[in-house]
């Protein structure tokens, strides 16, 4: 017999059903999670598998519709640095 084992991570909704935002939003927020608030699209590409173009048109969506970070375009320095933080469910 075999037994399906329920996911202990929680699941969202997909970010307008379109499952490379939540990838992002996923590992954004496990980052912002562990400490990390500082991201280039560039040096995160390779992590979540999409292009650093990819990257910065999604993380743009994502500053409107992921209620559980807050995202802000930091510096720009060749390219956007994001400053992002979890935002409490309190």
């Amino acid at each position: 017999m075999s037994a399906t084992t329920p996911s202990t991570e929680t699941t969202h909704e997909p970010v307008d059903g379109n499952p490379k935002a939540e990838r992002l939003r996923q590992y954004l927020r496990e980052r912002a999670a562990a400490g990390d608030r500082y991201f280039k699209s560039k040096f995160i590409a390779e992590d979540v598998a999409l292009s650093p173009k990819e990257i910065g048109a999604l993380i743009v969506r994502l500053q409107e519709s992921a209620t559980d970070l807050s995202i802000e375009p930091w510096s720009y320095t060749g390219a956007t640095t994001w400053y992002v933080e979890p935002v409490d469910a309190a």
